[in-house]
């Protein structure tokens, strides 16, 4: 298994922190070999569970031309006309692919072309499934203005467990399709702007997998 290079600083820190724990426990209780034992076991799941979380799998994406591709592994939770205001200031189709914690947390391109827009927002920590979480989370808002000049707004959203946002794009940048371009620090959320016409291939509750699966077909 391939650990994502956001994680190594957290895996060590983890790593100490427990082993400082267990041997604590070792030195100062000679008895309860049954506290120690339930320690050790807690620590080793914990350990599972953050090595799981930081796995950084190798894929080759499907790049498609017109086609906007997943940009992270999860469930989509929003498929709706929504007003964005950032960026456009006016109306598009939005497609939001929620991560638990149990999914890979590394972000890829949905489309290929040149960064025509970046900004990052410091902000709050709500569950990131909540409506407003687009607008108030830490989160970040990339548009790629593809070849054929359609722009295509996504953001990376932390969620209440989520406290870093990572990216590795700057303005002006040329990107290839399914490129990595970040990482989300337990559970969070991307979102999708599609203009109004675009074809959507997903539906509510479907399983996404960064890279491969097709969000939407666009006109």
């Amino acid at each position: 298994m391939t650990l994502h290079k956001e994680g190594i600083p957290i895996i060590w820190k983890s790593i100490v922190w427990l082993s400082s724990i267990n041997l604590t426990l070792a030195y100062l209780i000679s008895d309860l070999p049954s506290l120690k034992i339930a320690v050790l076991i807690i620590s080793i799941a914990i350990m599972i569970l953050i090595l799981q979380f930081f796995r950084s799998p190798k894929r080759t994406p499907i790049m498609l031309e017109g086609k906007v591709i997943a940009p992270c592994d999860g469930k989509v939770v929003v498929i709706e006309e929504v007003y964005e205001s950032e960026y456009f200031k006016g109306p598009r189709l939005q497609v939001s692919i929620f991560m638990s914690p149990f999914n890979v947390h590394v972000n890829w391109t949905p489309v290929a072309g040149k960064v025509h827009y970046f900004q990052y927002h410091p902000g709050t920590h709500l569950v990131a499934w909540h409506p407003k979480s687009s607008e108030k989370n830490e989160r970040t808002t990339t548009v790629v203005r593809m070849d054929t000049g359609v722009d295509i707004l996504f953001r990376q959203i932390a969620g209440a467990l989520a406290r870093r946002v990572c990216w590795y794009i700057t303005p002006d940048q040329q990107i290839a399709q399914g490129s990595e371009m970040g990482f989300i620090k337990f559970g969070s959320r991307m979102d999708v702007f599609l203009p109004l016409d675009a074809d959507v291939k997903v539906k509510l509750g479907d399983k996404t997998q960064g890279t491969f699966t097709i969000l939407a077909q666009l006109k």
